[in-house]
């Protein structure tokens, strides 16, 4: 090793492979293939009458386990949502009778829109003889069996989500003006729902997800309305471990936002590209 301060450079030419873990593997049940297919083909007849699907305006979406209930009236399908959600790897904790209750719950919201289970043994077309859609929503819940088949029902794997919403993790990365790079969105897998939610509804030129001074990320919502002139911003989320979230945690327990001046590095970021 080298003294007095000089510096050199090692390298190899020997390729080097580690192991990174994937989300769990499983294969698809028949139920949720035909689940995933019926939940595609609403949308794209509600597409036509919403123009832009809210959710997103991709031409196919992967299938959330999110509790939605697809109804349809007289002006086309539209997307409700049950009390909870199950995830598939959940279902082996939850109470038949509690999973029950949701499809109760599901049984009277159909019952308001009589168009619905109709329209969707048309879709099924040849699949409606297996894929018993009628039965899945009057048939109790009583056991591990009827919770397996409720989870990938159309009746809970159900709600439309393109990759980035559904499983995208946020890598930290400067901020792009809107409209000149990707899509910077976090997956409701990975980050809380009262923060992706937030995806959905705000300005496009708010910017959600910032960087903070250790280079994670976070996410801030405005401390005022727009044209208030007010360029403080709310931390709504903070990488668990860093300092911002240190002082997130203390600022909350106290019942408190935890609110940055607007020349904060977080502030800046969320307000580039709104105009003043």
């Amino acid at each position: 090793m080298g003294s007095g301060g000089t510096t050199h450079t090692e390298g190899e030419d020997h390729p080097w492979t580690i192991q990174i873990p994937d989300h769990p593997k499983r294969a698809d049940s028949p139920t949720y293939v035909v689940s995933r297919s019926l939940m595609n083909a609403m949308v794209k007849q509600a597409a036509g009458v919403l123009h832009d699907f809210f959710l997103g305006a991709e031409t196919s979406f992967q299938d959330h386990h999110g509790g939605g209930l697809w109804v349809k009236d007289d002006k086309g399908w539209m997307l409700l949502k049950n009390l909870a959600g199950m995830e598939w790897s959940q279902q082996f904790c939850a109470d038949p009778k509690k999973v029950d209750y949701l499809r109760q719950v599901a049984q009277r919201i159909y019952a308001a829109f009589p168009l619905s289970i109709p329209a969707m043994k048309t879709l099924l077309g040849g699949s409606a003889a297996k894929y018993d859609v009628e039965g899945m929503l009057s048939q109790p819940i009583v056991d591990q069996a009827g919770v397996a088949r409720w989870v990938d029902s159309i009746f809970n794997a159900s709600v439309p989500l393109y990759p980035a919403r559904h499983t995208g993790v946020l890598a930290p990365t400067a901020h792009a003006p809107a409209g000149t790079g990707p899509l910077i969105e976090g997956g409701v897998h990975h980050y809380p729902t009262p923060i992706t939610d937030i995806e959905l509804f705000k300005y496009d030129d708010f910017q959600l997800w910032v960087v903070d001074a250790q280079g994670k990320v976070a996410a801030v919502t405005p401390a005022g309305p727009r044209g208030s002139g007010n360029p403080e911003v709310n931390v709504a989320f903070a990488t668990p471990g860093t300092e911002l979230h240190k002082q997130w945690m203390e600022t909350h327990m106290k019942g408190e936002h935890l609110t940055l001046s607007g020349d904060s590095s977080l502030a800046k970021q969320a307000f580039a590209d709104q105009p003043g």
